[in-house]
């Protein structure tokens, strides 16, 4: 057991977990603006719904199947380049809010079109046959029947973004994951990454019960 600076401690640890929220909050607002759209056009454009179009569909498909595919860590050295191009840097939270927000789109997309594929196809026969517009029915039908399923979908992407947010500390993305390797790794201090480990598990459990509960209140 060494001795542990603690007043250096938290400073370290207030400046690590303001970068993972930052790194989660950008990609998480990123997944919500972006990823639900791409959901949406993946489900009401598959085969036999109101706006069916098989190349928009298996195009999209695929897209967002390469990206799931990929581990992150691979993902996030692949897009270093766009990165450098879109930032103008690959080292920090902004940086490696690219390749985060690009997983976790494509992550939630294909939650999103789960969730709305439990949407009963009566309720859309029956809004179809009154003359709804598709955007009512998306609006109307869709998001509000599904609502409960995008927010726990939205909870599984906070907390796997919460974990990919700790690899990035690998190529220097900062956040909870580069305090632990500088500590745990470089210098051996394992008590620290205990530590930062501990409130790690601590942050998800906050997310997943605040996600449920919002959930479960959606449904009533």
């Amino acid at each position: 057991m060494v001795n542990i600076d603690w007043i250096g401690l938290v400073a370290d640890l207030t400046k690590a977990f303001g970068e993972t929220f930052f790194m989660v909050g950008v990609s998480l607002s990123l997944s919500i603006l972006i990823g639900i759209p791409l959901g949406l056009l993946l489900y009401v454009t598959t085969k036999g719904l109101f706006m069916e179009s098989p190349v928009i569909n298996t195009l999209g498909g695929l897209l967002i199947n390469i990206i799931r595919s990929t581990p992150f860590i691979i993902l996030l050295v692949l897009l270093l380049p766009l990165t450098q191009k879109i930032i103008g840097t690959t080292i920090g939270p902004v940086a490696a809010s690219v390749p985060l927000s690009i997983a976790s789109i494509a992550f939630y997309a294909r939650l999103v079109e789960g969730s709305l594929w439990e949407v009963d196809s009566g309720v859309i026969e029956a809004a179809i046959s009154l003359g709804a517009t598709p955007w009512m029915i998306i609006r109307d039908v869709l998001l509000s029947e599904s609502l409960p399923g995008l927010i726990r979908g939205l909870t599984i992407t906070a907390v796997s973004l919460i974990g990919y947010s700790a690899m990035a500390g690998i190529v220097g993305g900062g956040g909870i994951g580069d305090l632990a390797i500088r500590f745990g790794y470089y210098r051996y201090e394992t008590d620290i990454m205990f530590i930062t480990v501990v409130l790690l598990i601590l942050l998800v459990q906050l997310v997943q019960t605040t996600g449920d509960f919002v959930a479960k209140r959606s449904d009533t």
